[in-house]
């Protein structure tokens, strides 16, 4: 026993000593061999001997430590934060067992794995397991993944929010995972309940983009189409482009086509599985023909089999950038050759929700994108009653009407 633990005292201190103050009873100061020393606090909880190291002499005191005139840990110091823990084992506290289970709490790096074994790689289609991966790995993990899972914070989360900015639609899609990802922690035990951080994080507004190709780009895309074939590029490549022109499917929906989801009888073809579940895509003649033409592979199941490998053809970017840099249509992604089909419908006058069962739409507010293409009933009216006069004046036959989308 030290009496009344002081600076003088702590000083004078040697190498492998303990010294325990005489009036806080569990408060102490301990020496290593190598003459490091460090306030400790020694009490009982749960029917156990706990002991805490409150901190190193000298040193920094952490911020959340609560003291008057200190910066650094002194025997002044360290007897307020000993009085102030025994007050919490009191309250049935155990701060030793807290300690200790923070240190062995998982990181967002060391829950992720978790996370894609149980939630993306099980409950997920192949696509947004995809995309779900790439942002761990390129944007959530090397911001955030040191960070124990339970001490992430809003400001944490809004901070990587905020940099990533310059592309709002990853940082939405990115901030969208990690409230997923907490919530989940929080479902399976690894955080506390309501620890959730991402609410009142205001997402970015996302430009819905609209590129649709004119008849005249879409000719410039066959021609580069035909230039490909003469080269000899990737027969199989092109043919998933051309079925992609003629059918609005995503870009998965053909590239992972298998054989027995193609109805030749019904001029259809049947996906067991899609982004809005089983589905159908009707074929019109230039997409059978294309299917027709193609060579099955003996023993794959793919439309479009790998070059390599079991599975099925996954070379398409590649391929799509040489064509559309031939087309000169450097902005446009495969995607919008989908908007594209929904853009001649409704500029040739098919309805919404006729469009919207092409294209597999869950919702109809995913079709009304497409709604300022249609042509208003009235205006049309108007159109062939003064066409049909002009004809009658000018003594000419009524022309046709065919409206052409534009971009």
């Amino acid at each position: 026993m030290a009496g009344h633990i002081t600076k003088r005292i702590v000083d004078a201190a040697k190498p492998g000593e303990t010294l325990w103050d005489g009036d806080l009873p569990g408060f102490g100061l301990r020496v290593t061999a190598k003459g490091v020393k460090s306030y400790v606090l020694k009490y009982r909880a749960r029917g156990q001997q706990r002991w805490l190291t409150i901190g190193q002499h000298g040193k920094p005191m952490p911020a959340d430590v609560e003291a008057v005139g200190a910066s650094t840990w002194t025997p002044s110091a360290a007897r307020n934060e000993a009085m102030r823990l025994l007050g919490r084992v009191r309250d049935g506290a155990d701060p030793a067992g807290e300690n200790q289970t923070a240190r062995k709490a998982e990181t967002l790096a060391q829950f992720a794995k978790r996370y894609e074994r149980e939630h993306i790689e099980a409950h997920l289609k192949k696509r947004t397991i995809e995309d779900a991966k790439r942002n761990l790995k390129k944007h959530i993990l090397p911001a955030l993944g040191k960070l124990k899972v339970r001490d992430i914070t809003r400001d944490d989360v809004a901070r990587f929010h905020r940099s990533m900015r310059e592309t709002p639609y990853a940082a939405n899609r990115c901030l969208a995972l990690i409230s997923h990802m907490l919530s989940s922690a929080e479902r399976w035990g690894v955080s506390p309940n309501g620890s959730t951080v991402c609410r009142h994080i205001t997402k970015y507004k996302e430009k819905q983009r609209k590129r649709y190709l004119s008849a005249d780009e879409l000719k410039g895309l066959g021609v580069a189409l035909g230039e490909a074939d003469a080269k000899g590029m990737n027969p199989q490549g092109l043919a998933i482009i051309r079925l992609l022109i003629f059918t609005g499917a995503r870009r998965l929906e053909i590239s992972a086509l298998r054989w027995d989801e193609v109805d030749f009888e019904r001029g259809a073809i049947h996906l067991r599985d899609s982004k809005a579940g089983q589905k159908s895509v009707p074929l019109g003649p230039p997409a059978l023909a294309i299917l027709n033409k193609l060579e099955r592979v003996e023993g794959s199941p793919w439309v479009f089999p790998a070059i390599s490998g079991d599975s099925h053809y996954q070379g398409l970017g590649k391929l799509w950038r040489e064509i559309r840099k031939m087309a000169k249509l450097d902005d446009v992604r495969l995607h919008d050759l989908r908007h594209t089909f929904a853009s001649f419908g409704a500029a040739g006058g098919q309805s919404l929700p006729i469009i919207g069962a092409l294209l597999g739409h869950k919702q109809s507010a995913t079709t009304q994108r497409y709604a300022h293409l249609s042509n208003d009933p009235l205006q049309l009216a108007a159109t062939r009653i003064s066409m049909e006069i002009d004809a009658a004046i000018s003594g000419r036959a009524p022309a046709d009407i065919a409206p052409i989308p534009s971009k």
